[in-house]
């Protein structure tokens, strides 16, 4: 039991997804601090003199009933900023190298496919698939 759970741990695709989750988190926070620090401010700009920030009011002299237009355009921005900096960091460059060295194989047709399952299929009724040997 513990084997199958350390050869989990162990797979690639496992590791590779937690160190993904941590450089995420990482990111998000950049993004974020970025937002706050500059974006943040610049909305603030057109706010006007509203202590609240960029929005509308419902009900006049109601805090409760303001409508928070600022982080809505803040956490856009986060999602685009976000979204563009991993397509040109990693999307990009993963393309043009499994372009460069991905597998030089053409894809099968599907007459092809039918073909090897036929001649698959052949061997098995003749007892050479799979190592079983009829006697």
């Amino acid at each position: 039991m513990l084997k199958g759970f350390k050869d989990f741990l162990l797979r690639g695709n496992v590791v590779d997804l937690a160190v993904a989750v941590v450089i995420g988190t990482a990111f998000v926070a950049v993004v974020t601090a970025f937002s706050n620090g500059v974006i943040n401010p610049l909305l603030a700009v057109f706010g006007g003199s509203n202590e609240l920030g960029l929005g509308f009011q419902l009900v006049a002299d109601k805090p409760a009933t303001f409508v928070a237009i600022g982080p809505i355009i803040t956490a856009a921005l986060d999602f685009l900023i976000i979204a563009a900096l991993l397509y040109f960091i990693l999307v990009v460059p993963a393309t043009k190298a499994k372009a460069r060295w991905g597998s030089t194989d053409t894809p099968l047709s599907d007459n092809e496919v039918l073909v090897q399952i036929r001649d698959l299929l052949a061997e098995g009724r003749n007892g050479t698939a799979g190592g079983r040997h009829e006697s």
